[in-house]
């Protein structure tokens, strides 16, 4: 898929400029750590308390991944998109109360998506509620050796009491990597499509950045643009985090330029989880520093397309906020999307996952249905979430599914296939979809049921007609 386009690099930079992308330089504490050794390489206020927003997610796939290997739910779990699920603000999939999704095929949307609507639905799937999951989080931040983080939901959305440092977030980061080195892919999904739709990532540095390889952005008024990233050199891996930085923009040419100086041999400066802090405790509000006098159409805009700008970006000379050159690619990358859907795989017979009794184990809420039983630790090498193969196991689904098509100069989709056994192309794409037309860049088309009420719908155009609309809104 083309994220890119060469000819539209100086508009898409100046209406950057026009929303009020590029602003004034803001305190960003962050951390530059080896993932072997969990030194530190470079580090400025790594401890100072401050907002999470989206990289909160880290934590949740962490809690997610952790009760797959203790055996309580497995990736091929469906799990039950609730009320509450759908309650939550963008950016989100918009999926209908009821829909149901993969646990493996949830974390995709989780990471590439950040949509705030699966986060729930993968915290209420797993742990039976948002507050008992929370409760989860919190213990596993204790165990990593997190001391400035508190959590309270699994998405990020704004909340006073929801807390984390750059030092937190590195070591949350590390120990991904460390304790669950089969699903490491998972940060690294360029892409994915869902029906007629493909989703790109939120993580501009991905594209842009040699060697970057992970891992999740995050974005709210009050936190401003945070970023946890990972990037591999040889054999040598590092984990940089960036927090409250102005825009985008400066939050992926400052992580390029700490990797940058540490891999050129930045000396170690202590282990992280020995750096001091102060604990938990209150984080500065960036509201009237990233957010002020801008629209609700703004905000909505970075909420949905956080680093549209950057995607645009790949001028390998382009100036750090210190006078630096970030050593970024002269044309980023685009990526081929994967596949993944929405209900459970073919042939799934287990149980089901959906807002319980937190006492209760996946399944024990429904007499009639099969249980999941604890089950011994995963085998090394077993847990795996995505990666080369995962994306062969999914070729039936491939086949099975309406095949894109480039998109021509109309912006119109050219299909292929069979389409799916059990419905037609339409049918299947707005069951995948959901009926939530919240997402840039829909066309128009016939109105149906939403519940109670009646809600119009639309299918999505290409991606770069979705971020134009978005650029066209929020301008």
């Amino acid at each position: 898929m083309k994220l890119l386009c060469g000819g539209a690099l100086s508009l898409i930079v100046a209406l950057a400029i026009g929303l009020g992308l590029a602003a004034p330089a803001l305190a960003t504490p962050s951390i530059v750590i080896d993932v072997a050794s969990g030194q530190v390489l470079e580090q400025d206020q790594a401890t100072a308390v401050w907002f999470p927003a989206s990289t909160t997610k880290l934590m949740t796939a962490y809690v997610a991944l952790d009760a797959v290997r203790k055996g309580r739910i497995t990736l091929d779990t469906p799990l039950v998109v609730s009320e509450r699920a759908t309650q939550q603000a963008p950016s989100k999939m918009g999926f209908r109360i009821g829909q149901q999704v993969t646990l493996r095929n949830a974390l995709v949307m989780l990471m590439v998506k950040s949509a705030n609507d699966i986060a729930v639905t993968i915290a209420e799937g797993v742990s039976g509620s948002v507050e008992a999951f929370a409760g989860e989080m919190n213990q596993a931040s204790a165990a990593i050796g997190m001391k400035e983080s508190y959590w309270v939901n699994p998405n990020g959305l704004p909340d006073d009491r929801q807390v984390t440092s750059a030092r937190d977030l590195a070591l949350l980061g590390r120990a991904l990597l460390v304790d669950f080195p089969e699903s490491a892919d998972l940060y690294h999904i360029g892409a994915f499509r869902i029906g007629r739709r493909i989703m790109p990532t939120h993580n501009g540095l991905l594209k842009v950045y040699p060697g970057a390889d992970g891992m999740k952005t995050g974005f709210t008024c009050p936190a401003g643009y945070n970023l946890v990233a990972s990037a591999t050199r040889g054999s040598r891996r590092l984990i940089t985090v960036v927090l409250g930085a102005p825009s985008g923009m400066a939050r992926t040419l400052r992580t390029a330029e700490l990797f940058d100086r540490a891999f050129q041999g930045a000396q170690t400066q202590g282990a992280a989880s020995e750096l001091p802090g102060p604990g938990v405790g209150p984080a500065p509000d960036q509201r009237d520093k990233i957010c002020l006098r801008r629209g609700k159409a703004y905000k909505q805009y970075v909420a949905e397309f956080e680093d549209a700008p950057i995607e645009m970006i790949g001028d390998g000379g382009k100036k750090s906020s210190e006078g630096g050159a970030a050593h970024l690619k002269p044309q980023p990358l685009s990526f081929e999307p994967i596949v993944v859907h929405t209900g459970p795989v073919e042939g799934y017979a287990g149980p089901v996952a959906k807002p319980r009794d937190p006492k209760l184990a996946v399944g024990a809420d429904d007499p009639s249905g099969p249980k999941l039983v604890p089950a011994p630790l995963a085998e090394p090498g077993k847990l795996v979430v995505w990666s080369a193969a995962g994306a062969k196991a999914l070729a039936t689904t491939e086949d099975d599914a309406d095949a894109e098509q480039p998109h021509g100069k109309s912006g119109k989709h050219k299909l292929k296939g069979k389409g799916h056994p059990h419905a037609s192309a339409k049918a299947q794409d707005r069951a995948d979809n959901g009926d939530d037309a919240s997402d840039a860049g829909a066309a128009k088309a016939k109105p149906h049921k939403h519940g109670p009420g009646k809600a119009k719908h639309r299918s999505s155009h290409s991606t770069a007609s979705a971020h134009s609309s978005r650029l066209a809104e929020a301008q």
